[in-house]
C-alpha cells in the first residue's frame, strides 16, 4: 500500500516554517562531532544493476549503538544543562532509543532510565542493561512505556529525552541527511525508515533544503504503521500496536505531536508500506548480498526496491537504520522464515 504525493503529502521546504532547519541539523552536526561515527556510503552493485541506477547504502548500523538514534540522543542529551543532566535522565524505547540514551548517559557520566513495552526484544533489553541503565518493563506498548516516563519525571524529577518527537532529536538524526548529500551530490531519491518520524523528518529537513527536487520516501510495515495512518487521516491518531520483525518502527507518533507529524506531511513524497514476507526478505538479502547483518526496520528500503513497490530511476541512498537484531531470529530469517 502507498500513499503518493497530495494535499497530505506535498514537499515544499521553501515554503513553510519547518519546525526543525537546516541551521539546527549543521548545529548538531557540530555539537555530536567526535561522539557519533560518520558513516560510509557503501555501494550496492547487485540493487544497481537490478534498477539500473546507482543505490548506494547509508550504514547506520556501524554507529557504537549499532544504530542510527545515537545521533539524536547525543544531540538532545549535549544540549542540555548541567542541572537538566545531573537530575537524571528517562525515556520510552523500542529498543534502540533506549540504547542510544543509555550510552549517552554513560558517556557523560549521568544517570539514565529506560522504559519500554513488553514486546521489545531481549536482546535490546540486555544491551541496554549491559551500558548500566535502569530498566523497567512496563505493559505492551509504547503508549505504556511513555506512561511511566511521564509518571518518573513527574516524581522524581528526571528530564525527558523523547525518542522522536523533540526538535534536537531530530536534528540529530538530520545529520544523516547532510552527510548524505556531501557524499552524493547526484542524490535523485532517498529511502529512510518511518515510524514516529524523527529519521524521516530529520533527514528529509535536511536533504529537502539542500537539494529540494530529491524525492524522501518514508518506508514502515504494514502492521501498525502510526505515521502512515496519522497522514492519512490528517491528524495524529493512535494505532494498535501488533508483533513485526520492524520492532524498531513500532508505536505511536503521539496525540500531541509537535514536531514529526508536520515535518513528515509536508517533506515525504511517499510512504510505503512493506509486508512482513518483503521485511525477512530485505533482512536475507542485506546478508547473502550486501554481507549486512540488519534488522527489520533496517531492512524496509531493500523490501521496497526488490519487492517493486519504489521505483528507482535515478542515484538512491537506502538508510539502513540499525542491526541490532536477535541473532536467533536473524538465523531462522536467514534458514527461510518469514516471520
Amino acid at each position: 500500500m502507498t500513499i503518493m504525493k497530495s494535499e497530505n503529502l506535498s514537499p515544499s521546504a521553501d515554503k513553510i516554517l519547518l519546525p526543525v532547519s537546516l541551521a539546527e541539523i549543521e548545529q548538531a552536526a557540530l555539537r555530536i562531532h567526535g561522539h557519533v561515527a560518520r558513516t560510509p556510503l557503501v555501494h550496492s552493485l547487485v540493487l544497481s544493476e537490478r534498477v539500473g541506477s546507482p543505490v548506494n547504502l547509508k550504514l547506520e548500523t556501524l554507529q557504537p549503538i549499532g544504530a542510527f538514534k545515537l545521533r539524536g540522543a547525543m544531540n538532545a542529551v549535549l544540549s542540555l544543562d548541567g542541572g537538566a543532566r545531573n537530575r537524571g535522565l528517562v525515556t520510552a524505547s523500542t529498543g534502540n532509543h533506549g540504547r542510544a540514551v543509555a550510552y549517552a548517559a554513560r558517556e557523560l557520566g549521568i544517570a539514565a532510565t529506560i522504559c519500554m513495552s513488553s514486546l521489545v526484544p531481549t536482546n535490546k533489553v540486555e544491551a541496554i542493561r549491559a551500558l548500566g541503565a535502569e530498566i523497567r518493563i512496563v505493559g505492551t506498548s509504547q503508549d505504556d512505556a511513555q506512561e511511566e516516563v511521564e509518571r518518573l519525571t513527574e516524581s522524581r524529577g528526571l528530564t525527558a529525552i523523547p525518542p522522536f518527537d523533540d526538535p534536537n532529536v531530530v536534528a540529530g538524526q538530520g545529520t544523516i541527511g547532510v552527510e548524505v548529500v556531501e557524499d552524493m551530490p547526484d542524490l535523485e531519491t532517498v529511502l529512510v525508515p518511518l515510524s514516529g518520524g524523527g529519521l524521516a523528518g530529520g533527514i528529509a529537513a535536511a536533504v529537502k533544503t539542500l537539494k529540494p527536487q530529491a524525492r524522501v520516501i518514508g518506508i514502515s510495515m504494514e502492521r501498525g504503521a502510526a505515521m502512515h495512518a496519522s497522514i492519512s487521516a490528517g491528524r495524529p491518531v493512535t494505532v494498535r500496536e501488533e508483533e513485526t520483525l520492524a520492532d524498531s518502527l513500532g508505536g505511536g507518533i503521539g496525540l500531541a505531536n509537535r514536531v514529526t507529524f508536520d515535518l513528515c506531511r509536508a517533506l515525504l513524497d511517499e510512504i510505503v508500506l512493506v509486508s512482513e514476507a518483503e521485511i525477512a526478505a530485505g533482512i536475507r538479502h542485506a546478508a547473502s548480498v550486501e554481507g549486512v547483518t540488519v534488522e527489520g526496520a533496517g531492512a524496509v528500503g531493500f523490501a521496497a526496491i526488490m519487492s517493486g513497490k519504489v521505483k528507482i530511476t535515478g542515484p538512491a541512498v537506502i538508510i539502513v537504520s540499525g542491526g541490532n537484531i536477535d541473532p536467533k531470529i536473524h538465523r531462522l530469517i536467514i534458514d527461510g522464515a518469514d516471520a
